[in-house]
């Protein structure tokens, strides 16, 4: 077989996924997600060879084939779509089976609060919610307000945005039961100094102490669902709901973390003020420049990764994400390091990252394309540079008449975040300076 045949046989093949059970028990075949991971890999191996012949006429007659260049983008723009359906395949294989958590160890309380949610629900009764409301009134709230879901599905929803929301998977995540978190950190420390054994120690300098405030803000979604699926006592409520939400709730985060404003969402790291990392200061990201207006530089082009790798210092780079999306990765899958070696490297495992120059790589959609001055790539540690502020309690309002025959479930959860480290997080930028 040609490798064009290969290339054809990758682009075309219709990769299908088993899923056993109903829609409320999703397995996959383990072989099958094993099988799509070697294709992936194998078709990475084309991928290279293909690439490797397209450099090669660049350097011999200092312009590519045009069949060759089709090739190469055809094969990269397959690998993109191979590992969306692999991703995919992985998230439904880690979604677990939410039957068995009223056997968890709960307290009476929570199963007694997860039966009276159960049958707000299904049947809008919510007499079992008032009560539990009269006894501690941090389990609900009026009907104009919506109830509390059980500490059960919370921690589900809160799971399930780790693995579809990559910024959340990365960073660190605090609760918290007030409104505004507030985190003191010292803009200056104390003085200290060496001295010997019978010197005298001279006073120290108090140190001066400032304030980050990472407020949170309402997210909401509204799943729909007939009432005969609620009347079907085989269904999952709490497994439905967490599903539903989970895509809708993750998206909307996604999205702020890397680029909101602030306003009534969380602050994205990208909206923060960039400057060189040459004259960097405390409340701005640094970031180093490719020196070309949107693109790599033509020689040397891992110069402008490997600048941004070390404008991190080394305490950081230990646990150090790069985070792009997929076009961006798709061109940097091309590049190669002084001796040859591909700097891009797929993951071995189902359930990794591929890695750039050894450093893995978590894809994110919200952040920009490679173009005039921007920063299309950031390098960083996030568990120590963003911090994510989830507000304990996510809030159900049932509501039957809206959109008949259909019942809209109104379900919000307050979330912030914010930049809380800025030496920990640098961005690359696509210009000039």
């Amino acid at each position: 077989m040609t490798n064009m045949d290969t290339v054809s046989n990758f682009e075309t093949k219709n990769l299908e996924t088993k899923v056993v059970g109903s829609a409320n028990n999703i397995e996959l075949n383990n072989s099958e997600i094993t099988g799509a991971l070697d294709e992936f890999l194998g078709a990475f191996e084309d991928f290279k060879q293909a690439n490797d012949e397209r450099l090669d006429q660049l350097e011999k007659r200092m312009s590519a084939d045009v069949l060759s260049t089709d090739k190469v983008d055809r094969i990269n723009a397959a690998l993109d779509r191979q590992k969306i359906k692999l991703d995919d395949m992985m998230l439904k294989a880690s979604r677990p089976h939410l039957s068995g958590i009223e056997n968890a160890n709960f307290n009476g309380e929570n199963n007694e609060h997860k039966k009276a949610f159960d049958s707000y629900v299904r049947k809008g009764d919510t007499s079992g919610l008032m009560t539990l409301n009269t006894k501690a009134l941090s389990v609900g709230s009026d009907s104009d307000g919506g109830y509390l879901v059980p500490e059960q599905t919370e921690t589900e929803i809160g799971r399930l945005l780790g693995a579809a929301s990559p910024i959340r998977a990365i960073c660190d995540v605090r609760q918290v039961s007030a409104s505004i978190y507030k985190k003191p950190f010292m803009t200056t420390g104390p003085s200290t100094g060496w001295v010997g054994e019978t010197v005298s120690r001279p006073q120290t300098s108090s140190p001066t102490l400032s304030e980050l405030q990472f407020p949170t803000m309402e997210l909401y979604a509204m799943p729909a669902a007939t009432q005969s699926l609620l009347d079907d006592s085989v269904v999952n409520i709490d497994e439905w709901l967490a599903q539903e939400v989970q895509s809708a709730f993750a998206e909307q985060e996604s999205t702020a973390f890397v680029t909101g404003d602030g306003i009534n969402k969380p602050r994205g790291f990208l909206d923060y003020t960039a400057v060189d990392n040459d004259s960097w200061s405390w409340g701005n990201l640094g970031y180093t420049a490719t020196g070309v207006d949107g693109d790599f530089a033509a020689a040397d082009q891992s110069d402008a990764l490997i600048d941004t790798i070390y404008s991190l210092k080394a305490g950081y780079r230990q646990n150090a994400h790069w985070v792009m999306n997929r076009t961006t990765q798709a061109q940097i899958r091309k590049l190669k390091d002084a001796d040859g070696n591909y700097l891009w490297q797929p993951s071995n495992a189902t359930d990794g990252l591929a890695t750039l120059m050894n450093f893995p790589i978590m894809e994110s959609e919200d952040m920009p394309d490679i173009a005039s001055d921007s920063f299309a790539a950031a390098f960083g540690n996030f568990k120590r540079g963003y911090l994510v502020v989830d507000r304990v309690g996510v809030r159900i309002l049932r509501d039957p008449y809206s959109a008949k025959p259909y019942v809209l479930f109104y379900t919000t959860k307050r979330v912030g975040g914010g930049v809380q480290n800025f030496e920990a997080i640098k961005l690359l930028k696509f210009g000039v300076s």
